[in-house]
């Protein structure tokens, strides 16, 4: 066999293959914390129920962990995140003060209803002013992303759930604005607001990306090697008959 490389190929190619195959190693790294994250945000959703934790608590580890609330809505409060779809559906979310028993105002976002039960009078069964318990998992303050329009609470457009703009909206000075929670469904019938599933999912790409890199750095490998191949500068020596 003989080889003999070409100096400013091999010169390019070989720092970009290590490029490649780093950003591949990187992603399975990366595949293995955001598995490890999901997993753990379930275990905490399906972890025994905690009291809402203090405005100043250390709450690094408690978003989507389980909560206990039992209290009263306070219906006539009760503001919409606009822009929501359930199963391709357009509507709304419905987010509601919820007083607990101990006199804290958390903000909880109910699930999703049309436009057509967007106004409380079209859905009394779900306004009644009464005590109860609900299901929920902690959620820090939303982020507002790249695209999505700033809220104008004046004009009733929420678009982004930030419980400290509601909180100074609404009047409401001792409600919790560092976390808001959101309401779990219930058994198998569905009732207006359609809460969330328990079930947590996260988007996690990054197999596909540490294929796509590994693929990208052996396309590099073969096209170098058919490089030299067709130079002549790459192949097994015929042996010499002996006589």
């Amino acid at each position: 066999m003989y080889f003999r490389p070409f100096l400013w190929l091999t010169f390019f190619s070989l720092p970009a293959l290590l490029v490649l195959l780093a950003l591949g190693f990187w992603q399975l790294d990366r595949l293995a914390w955001k598995t490890a994250l999901i997993n753990n945000f379930n275990e905490r959703a399906s972890a025994q129920a905690i009291l809402p934790p203090a405005i100043d608590a250390d709450l690094t580890e408690l978003e989507f962990h389980n909560l206990a609330l039992a209290g009263r809505f306070l219906h006539d409060k009760e503001r919409f995140l606009t822009g929501r779809t359930y199963e391709g559906n357009a509507g709304f979310h419905v987010v509601t003060p919820f007083v607990t028993e101990n006199g804290t105002i958390l903000f909880i976002n109910r699930g999703w209803v049309s436009e057509a039960y967007r106004e409380p009078e079209k859905r009394p069964f779900s306004v009644e002013d009464k005590e109860q318990s609900v299901r929920a998992v902690l959620r820090l303050p939303q982020k507002k992303g790249y695209f999505v329009p700033e809220n104008e609470p004046d004009r009733g457009f929420w678009f982004t759930l930030n419980p400290g703009q509601l909180a100074d909206h609404l009047g409401l000075e001792n409600a919790v604005t560092t976390y808001y929670a959101d309401q779990i469904r219930q058994g198998e019938v569905l009732t207006l607001p359609i809460a969330a599933t328990m079930n947590i999912e996260m988007r996690n790409t990054h197999l596909n990306y540490a294929l796509t890199w590994f693929g990208i750095a052996l396309s590099l490998i073969g096209v170098y090697i058919a490089f030299h191949v067709n130079a002549g500068r790459l192949g097994f020596r015929k042996g010499q008959a002996k006589g």
